[in-house]
């Protein structure tokens, strides 16, 4: 079993498509096919059911991927390793990122990184699910460290580290009924309509978790990736939302309507593996960031 294979076997899996998976590889699609088929012949199973519509993962690959993703993370650590017995900091870092990202000015992280490191390179990735995608890629290996909202108790083996708070803010249009109120509580607004991000998202699942523990529901007809769509939405009275302080406040056309007794309180962890050992291009990395925050 070769690594080449492996890491073949984790593009098609993540992809779903022997497509994008050769895509994604800059290689021809036909030898990652080769190459699977070499692999399920080694392991004795079908990793794949795939057709002309849908690529999807058997019982087997779904057991075998986890491993593969660990191998490969491995692999990756000691060839780093070995390249910085020089003193030199070489690799890839693949860092997750969110659209606020707090007090880390993530541009200005990584445009120091460069200069001080021109023999590493970075992966900036956001996942379509938000801090909970970020969570699933760092704890199976598929990202070294990310910034995400982590709500209530982190799980098993991630290690994370609270790097900002801010609270978040309720928007409507101006012409929304709530525009013309001094305040609101959860229970004024269980019967309005949400403009909100997906789940999995962290200023989603924070208040998700309110209006839960409130004992309130609430209509999010309207998901948007965006703080650029959000308020435009908001705008036109569409829905109201929740938005985090440092996106609210370049705003225009939206009213700020303050929640009592508290506001929701949002906060940025700075997460990693707390069981694999961070690469040295992924420490120093860390260490950057640490020194933003400083």
């Amino acid at each position: 079993m070769e690594l080449r294979q492996l890491s073949y076997f984790v593009a098609v899996a993540e992809e779903l498509s022997f497509t994008r998976a050769s895509q994604r590889l800059r290689i021809v699609q036909s030898a990652v096919s080769t190459a699977i088929r070499a692999l399920e012949k080694e392991v004795g199973a079908e990793l794949f059911d795939r057709d002309s519509r849908r690529v999807a993962l058997t019982a087997a690959g779904e057991a075998m991927l986890p491993g593969a993703r660990a191998t490969l993370a491995a692999a990756r650590a000691a060839a780093q390793a070995a390249s910085g017995a020089s003193g030199e900091v070489r690799g890839v870092v693949t860092m997750g990122t969110l659209l606020s990202s707090g007090r880390v000015d993530v541009p200005r992280v990584l445009g120091r990184f460069s200069r001080r490191h021109p023999r590493a390179a970075v992966r900036l990735q956001y996942s379509p699910s938000g801090s909970a995608g970020h969570v699933r890629a760092v704890l199976d290996g598929r990202m070294d460290l990310a910034l995400a909202s982590v709500s209530g108790r982190a799980p098993a083996g991630l290690a994370h580290e609270v790097v900002s708070k801010e609270d978040l803010r309720l928007l409507c249009g101006p012409d929304h009924a709530l525009a013309r109120r001094a305040e609101v509580t959860l229970a004024d607004l269980a019967e309005e309509s949400f403009v909100d991000f997906p789940l999995g998202w962290g200023n989603r699942t924070l208040v998700d978790r309110a209006f839960a523990g409130a004992g309130l529901t609430r209509s999010v007809p309207l998901e948007v990736s965006d703080y650029a769509t959000a308020r435009s939405l908001i705008c036109q009275g569409l829905g109201v939302g929740f938005v985090p302080a440092g996106a609210a406040d370049g705003m225009a056309g939206v009213v700020e309507v303050p929640l009592v007794p508290e506001p929701l309180r949002w906060s940025v962890s700075l997460v990693h593996s707390a069981v694999r050992p961070l690469s040295p291009a992924a420490a120093a990395l860390l260490r950057e960031i640490h020194a933003e925050l400083d």
